[in-house]
């Protein structure tokens, strides 16, 4: 079963698929805005690490050669090594707003990987990336509390602009990328040239108004491809012990 569906956001036409591609994948969104294609996959080991204190999740963000056009030349023939600063700083960005989106008590190994298939060098692929992975994880049957959108916010002539262009962003006064859930603002990240508090609340509140036809598509998404989410065991408590920790930090 595959599913398509289109939502315009900041004039231009963002689409989002499933069920074409990585279908052994716990789920797999491919997101399209312009000619810029990135696609989003979702895994989780089914056996849970309880010696474990934290969420084993891993964020991966991948930028090719060929997805620009170009081919490596005769020193670098293959694309090995270290990730670049824009993949650490993407492989952030994703990270920070869907982390906290998990239940706590969650500790299966999890991975989330975005490939950029092909950018057209406008449309910043983290953008589509973020959207995508949380899609992803939406559709499959890893526990999430609920979805996340991102978007990013431009400043030029006086008004808001929703995911300026590359070109556009070199004149822009504001480069905001803001993440957020149906009620709730997750992360604010970006830079601002000398703009006043209010300009800049006003950014992320409009931010979280325009994002909320991405969180809609996720949930149609789900409706048409989600799995049934994994039950989580709750966590079970020493209650002596706790009450030996609060009798010894009071």
């Amino acid at each position: 079963m595959e599913k398509r569906i289109a939502v315009e956001i900041g004039g231009r036409t963002m689409v989002f698929e499933s069920g074409k591609l990585a279908r052994q994948a716990g789920g797999s969104v491919l997101v399209t805005y312009g000619e810029t294609v990135v696609l989003a996959t979702a895994v989780s080991d089914k056996q849970a690490k309880p010696d474990l204190s934290f969420l084993p999740l891993t964020i991966e963000y991948q930028e090719r050669f060929y997805a620009a056009g170009r081919i490596p030349g005769s020193y670098f023939r293959r694309e090995i090594g270290r990730p670049t600063e824009k993949e650490v700083l993407t492989c952030r960005l994703i990270d920070r707003p869907l982390r906290p989106l998990f239940p706590k008590n969650y500790r299966c190994e999890t991975q989330v990987i975005a490939t950029v298939l092909s950018s057209d060098k406008e449309n910043d692929p983290d953008i589509l990336a973020m959207n995508g992975a949380s899609a992803a994880l939406s559709i499959s049957d890893i526990p999430l509390g609920e979805s996340m959108a991102a978007v990013r916010i431009g400043f030029l002539d006086d008004k808001f602009v929703v995911n300026p262009t590359q070109s556009q962003l070199n004149s822009s006064r504001m480069d905001l990328v803001v993440a957020g859930t149906r009620s709730a603002v997750v992360m604010v990240e970006g830079r601002i040239d000398q703009m006043g508090e209010t300009q800049v609340l006003d950014a992320i509140l409009y931010a979280h108004e325009v994002m909320q036809p991405l969180l809609d598509v996720q949930e149609a998404l789900r409706e048409a491809m989600g799995k049934p989410k994994r039950e989580v065991a709750p966590v079970v408590v020493n209650e002596t012990l706790r009450q030996q920790v609060e009798s010894l930090a009071a």
